[in-house]
């Protein structure tokens, strides 16, 4: 029986995948709290706002971490300017997924950020040369029909806020490619400078706009980053401990959380076409994840397939 990362630590292949299952499961929930927390903050404060807040409380959460690995590690990164490029994506990303809920329900905005793997696949042959044969293009089609079924592109629907939750879900997936390209860099490293330029971003945004905070809102603010950091806290712990054909596909329980919490604390009724889409979608993303392992599997793709968490967690 081949070895899992869990066995090192002498915990049984069984119960360390079942754990992994379950860490990724909370992991999940997590983000969907997460999610959650968000929309009702920025119904009330600016996004600039909350960003800068959960930036902060996220930054106090890994400064242990940071010493623990020690600070060298952070100010001396490989190759500078994809760093920066990557922090700029995923500042864009965050803003984008934060001004997206304030108008559209959760299950929407979810079912946007979801499609992300579909577009990594479709970007990856012409930027990291990655080969795709026609079944992950079939794929990817039938992931971009999703879209276009969950957008529902019309003169009423094609929204301002569809267009940038879009944008935001393409900044993502290049955001994706370009820790693609970073496998050396450690994870601390990565969150740290992502979290910092969206604390800065934010910091010069509440310059222009800022609302009082009570001190019941500013715990909350500060729970946001503390549950993104747990959710992170998870989900890696979870694939250290079971293979992440088993745990990966999981992720797409963020939409059904989504739909739940939508409906339950803001009224939301799911499109029809949403829901649709969506799962055009999931199908789409779980075909080409699970089409990258079989590859991987037979040496003929290099790259592991990429695991993908969807939502405003991703960047702490």
């Amino acid at each position: 029986m081949p070895s899992t990362p869990a066995s090192s630590v002498n915990i049984p292949e069984s119960s360390a995948a079942r754990n992994g299952v379950l860490l990724m499961l909370l992991g999940m929930l997590m983000f969907s709290l997460n999610d959650v927390m968000g929309k009702w903050l920025v119904s009330t404060y600016s996004v600039g706002q909350v960003v800068f807040i959960r930036s902060v409380a996220a930054l106090i959460i890994l400064a242990p971490f940071i010493w623990f690995n020690g600070p060298k590690q952070i100010v001396q990164v490989d190759r500078p300017w994809v760093q920066a490029a990557r922090v700029i994506l995923s500042t864009a990303e965050v803003f984008a997924f934060y001004f997206a809920v304030v108008y559209l329900p959760l299950a929407d905005v979810m079912t946007y950020w979801l499609a992300a793997p579909i577009y990594v696949a479709a970007i990856s042959p012409f930027i990291l040369k990655e080969p795709v044969g026609w079944r992950r293009w079939s794929a990817i089609i039938v992931g971009f029909i999703g879209v276009v079924i969950a957008l529902e592109p019309s003169s009423q629907a094609l929204t301002p806020q569809a267009i940038i939750s879009i944008f935001g879900s393409v900044a993502f997936a290049f955001m994706l490619l370009l820790g693609r390209t970073l496998r050396g860099t450690p994870d601390t490293t990565l969150v740290f400078w992502q979290i910092i330029g969206a604390g800065l971003a934010g910091l010069v945004w509440i310059g222009f706009e800022w609302t009082p905070v009570t001190m019941r809102d500013l715990l909350l603010l500060g729970l946001l980053g503390i549950v993104a950091m747990l959710a992170h806290v998870l989900v890696n712990r979870a694939l250290k401990l079971a293979d992440a054909a088993t745990v990966a596909p999981l992720q797409y329980t963020l939409l059904f959380w989504a739909i739940l919490f939508g409906w339950m604390v803001f009224g939301d009724v799911p499109r029809m076409s949403m829901l649709i889409g969506s799962g055009f979608i999931i199908a789409s993303g779980l075909f080409i994840f699970f089409r990258e392992q079989q590859l991987k599997r037979q040496g003929r793709i290099s790259q592991p397939a990429e695991t993908v968490v969807a939502g405003s967690g991703d960047s702490a």
